[in-house]
């Protein structure tokens, strides 16, 4: 009886006991996959990290370009670049005497010296020709005794200034009366400061397309590395000094408007 019950439990007992063993399968991918989505794996989290942290150094360097640093003694069988560099410079330097030749607001004697003036025995600052003297707040006068034959130039000279002068001629004495300061005055000069710096910065960019079409002419006898290099130290030596020439023209901007 016993016997006869065993077989027929026995398709029963062989179902379930199947069952059994599918199942730990079934709850062992559950535990191994369950933690796979969340954020306590030690082994994603690092994965995870240093890929944000690779994003975030691309987008902070993104824009950037590598400076260059080439020896000149290196190149200059190419093209000289302390003498590229030097031109550059004089195109500030140029800038900077513009300033202060042109856009001046000052009420003193001073105020005349950067007026250079055109003689037939070439050009000379106007205080070397006649002296210059402060009579008032409002009126500037140069005496022409020592150069008589230079007043015509000299008050020429004046009224072509950028300060609006109307020079007032008495014999060898030549009158200056200073126009009233106005904040329309000022603004204007503020336009002609900025006039200058593009200037200046037109210039700058002819000294650099300059030297980079004579560094081009080695191509054949030079790597496209060293090329390569070379017009990026250009380019770089450029925004350099096209950085100085904003700050001279921030600086001039704010000494004139006050």
């Amino acid at each position: 009886m016993a016997l006869s019950l065993v077989c027929l439990l026995r398709p029963v007992l062989g179902h379930a006991l199947v069952r059994q063993l599918s199942c730990p399968r079934v709850l062992t991918t559950a535990r191994v996959t369950t933690p796979l989505l969340t954020h306590q794996n030690p082994q994603l989290t690092p994965t995870f990290a240093r890929f944000y942290a690779t994003k975030k150094a691309k987008a902070k360097g993104k824009g950037q370009a590598a400076k260059v640093n080439i020896n000149s003694a290196l190149v200059e069988d190419i093209i000289d670049l302390d003498e590229v560099k030097g031109d550059m410079t004089a195109v500030l330097n140029t800038l900077k005497d513009d300033f202060t030749r042109s856009l001046s607001i000052r009420t003193s004697p001073g105020a005349l010296d950067h007026i250079v003036v055109t003689t037939p025995d070439g050009k000379f600052p106007l205080n070397q020709l006649g002296q210059v003297s402060m009579k008032s707040p409002q009126l500037i006068v140069v005496n022409m005794t020592s150069s008589p034959e230079a007043t015509v130039a000299v008050t020429r000279a004046l009224r072509e200034s950028s300060m609006k002068l109307n020079p007032e001629v008495d014999g060898a004495i030549i009158k200056v009366p200073l126009p009233k300061v106005t904040r329309e005055h000022r603004e204007n000069l503020g336009k002609l400061a900025k006039q200058l710096s593009n200037k200046a910065k037109d210039s700058l960019r002819r000294v650099r397309s300059n030297a980079v079409t004579q560094v081009k002419k080695a191509k054949e006898e030079t790597s496209e590395d060293t090329i390569r290099l070379l017009e990026k130290q250009l380019q770089q030596m450029a925004d350099n000094m096209a950085i100085d020439i904003d700050k001279q023209l921030a600086s001039k901007t704010k000494e004139l408007l006050g």
